[in-house]
């Protein structure tokens, strides 16, 4: 009899774990892939040249945007990107913006860099800063959290940053920048979102 009420227990702790994890997942919203390395799909290409290269988004020519789509209120935005300049590379990934003022290639914000000794900081935002996590010449990961006024950067795997005081409007486009006058050209792969509600 012991047996069995331990058992049920351990039933019903189970059935509680996988509530825990369905609810979790609701919250989360799903992961999709935004690029899947064969066109891009799902992309605006803006003043700029931008391919699929070998599997990966080829920052190839100009100043500009390769924007999404689609508009973004709270996410997870992740990616890998590598910079092809050996030094003084500079690009961008920005969000929450609707508009790009006349006749220039770039939102005024937000920008998560890409530009040498500033990878993952975003300017104009409390607090989003660090330093020391990317590994120059090789590939690195991102991942980019937006949830309200509160934005937040992992760099390869490791807690990069916690900011809050976004502001603006409450959703908006992702784009990889092309910066490749000044900065050089970029590979981007594995690009990811999740929505969360």
């Amino acid at each position: 009899m012991k047996n069995i009420r331990f058992s049920l227990s351990a039933v019903l702790a189970l059935i509680c774990a996988a509530a825990t994890v369905i609810h979790a997942a609701e919250a989360c919203g799903k992961r999709v892939s935004l690029f899947d390395g064969k066109s891009l799909a799902g992309w605006t290409v803006l003043t700029c040249e931008a391919t699929v290269d070998n599997g990966d988004m080829f920052i190839k020519e100009g100043n500009g945007l390769v924007q999404s789509v689609r508009k973004y209120a709270d996410f997870i935005f992740e990616f890998e990107w590598k910079a092809l300049k050996s030094e003084k590379w500079d690009s961008g990934i920005y969000f929450r913006y609707d508009t790009i003022p006349t006749g220039k290639p770039w939102p005024k914000r937000y920008q998560a860099n890409l530009r040498q000794s500033d990878e993952g900081n975003v300017g104009g935002l409390k607090g989003a800063k660090s330093e020391g996590l990317i590994k120059p010449g090789e590939w690195n990961r991102f991942k980019l959290t937006v949830r309200g006024t509160q934005a937040g950067m992992e760099i390869n795997g490791k807690p990069a940053w916690k900011a809050d005081g976004l502001e603006g409007p409450k959703e908006g486009f992702i784009a990889v920048q092309a910066e490749v006058p000044g900065g050089g050209q970029h590979r981007f792969r594995n690009i990811y979102v999740t929505e969360l509600k």
